[in-house]
């Protein structure tokens, strides 16, 4: 989605907007001001919402990530600094560690080195993922694709997709759909979902179903 109507500078004061208030909705101090706050926001402009909705999903990634132990840091005397300058400061410590993090994640499997999100509304979709595989989707259908460094990760939110995924068998493909998980190395099958019920049609080679919790090494 794109507004060329808009200038580089408006479009990054939209999406740091959009982080913001990604943020305070999952806030528990957040006020009925603020939510008020955020509906009129929402509705000042189309890219609002758009660019809202690709922070939840972000959100929803970083959600899986395991909580680090807390750091118990000295207190040390420091000379006060002016808004602006601590404003600066903490922008500058943020530019640098997220880098190191995103890489840190990476290595560690917890975050993803890529992230798709596909939908398939008036017409059946037929989308490529980053690893070559391919997807068609039925109407109505929705799901995301997170490349991780020991797996490959499909979540279909909604609807029903058929799967022609590339071989990869040091690299497993996995698609979660409501309480179940489907794990392959290379094959062709069709995942249905409708509120909890999943049905899966396997067309070529094999794959293991699973619930959640019945799947190591997965979140």
């Amino acid at each position: 989605m794109t507004d060329h109507s808009l200038s580089p500078a408006e479009f990054d004061d939209i999406t740091d907007a959009a982080a913001h208030w990604c943020m305070r909705m999952h806030a528990d101090d957040c006020t009925p001001q603020e939510r008020l706050a955020f509906e009129q926001w929402l509705d000042a402009h189309p890219l609002h919402a758009f660019e809202y909705e690709a922070m939840l999903e972000i959100w929803d990634v970083a959600g899986d990530l395991p909580r680090p132990e807390p750091v118990v840091v000295p207190m040390v005397a420091v000379k006060p600094q002016t808004p602006w300058r601590t404003f600066g400061m903490a922008a500058a410590v943020c530019a640098l560690a997220l880098p190191l993090a995103a890489y840190s994640g990476w290595n560690l499997g917890w975050l993803p080195n890529s992230y798709q999100h596909f939908e398939a509304t008036d017409n059946v979709r037929q989308v490529t993922l980053k690893d070559g595989s391919q997807v068609e989707l039925n109407l109505g259908s929705e799901l995301t694709y997170s490349n991780y460094k020991d797996h490959r990760q499909v979540t279909l939110k909604k609807g029903e997709a058929f799967f022609s995924v590339t071989h990869d068998t040091s690299h497993p493909f996995l698609v979660k759909a409501a309480e179940g998980k489907i794990r392959v190395t290379g094959t062709r099958f069709n995942v249905w979902m409708y509120e909890d019920q999943v049905k899966v049609n396997l067309i070529e080679g094999s794959v293991l179903v699973s619930s959640n919790d019945d799947l190591p090494g997965t979140d």
